[in-house]
């Protein structure tokens, strides 16, 4: 039997996930990280993308969105800004959100609503390009 690492995935909300797995695949805003048992420490910054745990068998997703992974003996904690299950996730209604953020940046009447508007459009189009990817 393999070695497993200890993994933590938290959110501002809550604690997501705390298991032990043979292999985290993390989104590193470097690529994509693959991190197991007696991986050398090291902290990075994430990327919006999908989290893999996997334990033999079919992975298990989550989707992230920026944050922090930190590696050391202990294991393997992320630190993430969002973070979500996949299943969990409705593209079609994130997507209609999206036309929606997209129509408030148009219609914006001053810089700050503009901005406001533009910060939730990017946050919405960094998820859903992730989710149709996953479609693909």
């Amino acid at each position: 039997m393999a070695d497993k690492i200890h993994f933590e995935l938290v959110s501002p909300e809550r604690l997501l996930l705390s298991t032990e797995a043979e292999m985290v695949v993390v989104p590193g805003t470097e690529g994509y990280m693959g991190v197991m048992a007696n991986h050398a420490p090291l902290i990075s910054t994430l990327k919006t993308g999908i989290i893999e745990v996997h334990n033999g068998g079919a992975a298990d997703k989550l989707l992230v969105r920026g944050g922090f992974a930190e590696v050391n003996p202990k294991g393997l904690t992320v630190l993430a800004e969002e973070a979500y299950p996949l299943a969990e996730l409705d593209r079609d209604k994130l997507t209609a959100e999206l036309r929606d953020a997209e129509e408030d940046v148009a219609d914006a009447k001053d810089e700050v609503t503009r901005q406001r508007a533009e910060k939730a459009r990017d946050r919405l189009a960094a998820i859903v390009e992730v989710l149709n990817s996953q479609a693909a």
